[in-house]
């Protein structure tokens, strides 16, 4: 959960059972907080541990995102660790130029339900989550990928080299865009007039009659998209026009984007926890529970890379006959990556679980290998010298051995990073034509 335009889970509600003692603050529109320097607005979205609004600062006279915390002793302690972190990073970045989200201010508000730790969080827009759905789960192209990349590394870079902080939980929903897809979701593009006062028939908190119409209007779009899913699936049954959509032209949206979430981040120097990241992201390391570092965000981040380039996960585990998810997800590593070296094989904790002393997975004898190159080609359809540069890119940062992948900053040195697009050539040769043209 964080600062998002569009936070939450797609297509569902926090549940109102978890407006209680230790849970959720219920916010109005209007309500003020921290002795009235914050607005409230509109909800943007919620997690498991909070609620995200879009607020507006009257001190600064922008539009901020708020994030309040339930109020029981656990939220109010992860919100703490969070605070920590981002506290860290915004007072290294006093410029605003690393790539990862701002905290403005942070501080606590008393509820009906308790006391709720608050985050004011710059706002931003739509996750890559969103972004990859918005583009029909296509792909982008690359010089896209390319400034996506850009922006990713650089805060990765910031949190590893200059803060020795792990992220581990990198992935497309916990990266943003710095503005909205829709611009008429965005505050400032779409001119939106800040409300400073709690609209008429909402003075006294009285708010029984408008939470159900809530709860009404909630029922009624889930009844909406049922009813729409139900026609879709009708469609692609009888093989309709569902899968040829027209491409969405992604011209204009700004690329620009920050890591978020950092309520599972930890000091290299200090781990919290030995399972970290989101299953499709996580590193062999962390499943073989052989020790972890820095190299865990460069494995996630590779993975983010292949999925915006494709459209698809790169590891996708699932249970099957006599193997659990840990061993599928090795074996499909490995059908990609090739063998995993032996005594990265056997060396970690749980390694005994899914290897043989040999190096060899227990429970998936036979593997079907598709190297990377080959795969970008045959299954994504890349040009063949637009596979190669991408997978030359790739394929050291999905090393087995996390020593020997590269840091966010050799990235960023990498030619793929710094290849000049057609369009960019088109443009410098039409500048160089009319630099000639003017000199002439």
């Amino acid at each position: 959960m964080s600062c998002s335009s569009s936070s939450g889970s797609e297509g569902e509600e926090e549940g109102f059972d978890s407006y209680r003692k230790g849970g959720y603050h219920a916010v109005r529109i209007g309500d003020p907080f921290s002795g009235g320097r914050y607005i409230a607005q509109r909800k943007l979205g919620w997690g498991q541990f909070s609620t995200v609004w879009l607020a507006y600062d009257t001190l600064s006279s922008s539009y901020v995102a708020l994030k309040i915390q339930k109020s029981a002793q656990q939220f109010a302690q992860a919100a703490l660790h969070e605070i920590e972190f981002l506290s860290a990073a915004a007072d290294g970045d006093l410029q605003n130029t690393k790539c990862v989200v701002r905290l403005i201010d942070h501080f606590k508000h008393a509820g009906p339900n308790g006391q709720h730790l608050c985050m004011v969080l710059e706002f931003l827009g739509d996750s890559l989550l969103r972004l990859i759905r918005y583009n029909r789960y296509k792909g982008l192209k690359m010089d896209k990928v390319r400034e996506i990349c850009r922006c990713v590394l650089t805060g990765l870079d910031y949190l590893h080299r200059e803060l020795g902080m792990i992220h581990s939980d990198l992935k497309p929903e916990n990266i943003l865009l710095c503005s909205t897809i829709d611009p008429a979701k965005d505050p400032v593009r779409s001119g939106l007039t800040p409300l400073l006062e709690k609209p008429e028939g909402n003075a006294n908190g009285g708010g029984g009659s408008s939470t159900m119409n809530l709860i009404e209007k909630k029922l009624k779009r889930r009844a909406k998209r049922a009813v729409a899913k139900i026609s879709e699936r009708r469609v692609s049954m009888v093989g309709g026009e569902a899968s040829s959509k027209t491409d969405r032209s992604l011209d204009g949206i700004d690329m620009r984007c920050k890591v978020v979430d950092f309520g599972n981040a930890c000091w290299a120097d200090k781990q919290f926890a030995e399972e970290i990241q989101t299953r499709q992201y996580r590193a062999p390391e962390v499943i073989l529970k052989s020790g972890y570092s820095f190299s865990v965000d460069m494995w996630s981040f590779g993975c983010t890379a292949f999925e915006l380039v494709t459209g698809d996960m790169l590891f996708a585990p699932k249970e099957g006959n006599g193997y659990g998810e840990d061993e599928d997800h090795l074996a499909l590593m490995m059908e990609l990556l090739g063998k995993m070296p032996r005594k990265i094989a056997i060396g970690g904790a749980k390694s005994k679980d899914y290897f043989d002393r040999h190096g060899d997975l227990k429970r998936i004898r036979r593997l079907k290998y598709w190297p990377l190159d080959r795969l970008l080609v045959d299954k994504y359809k890349l040009p063949e010298a637009e596979a190669k540069e991408f997978a030359e890119f790739l394929s050291p940062i999905l090393e087995f051995a996390p020593e020997k992948r590269p840091t966010a900053q050799q990235c960023l040195e990498h030619p793929w990073m710094n290849v000049v697009s057609s369009q960019n050539k088109a443009d410098n040769v039409e500048s160089q034509m009319r630099n000639l043209h003017i000199k002439g």
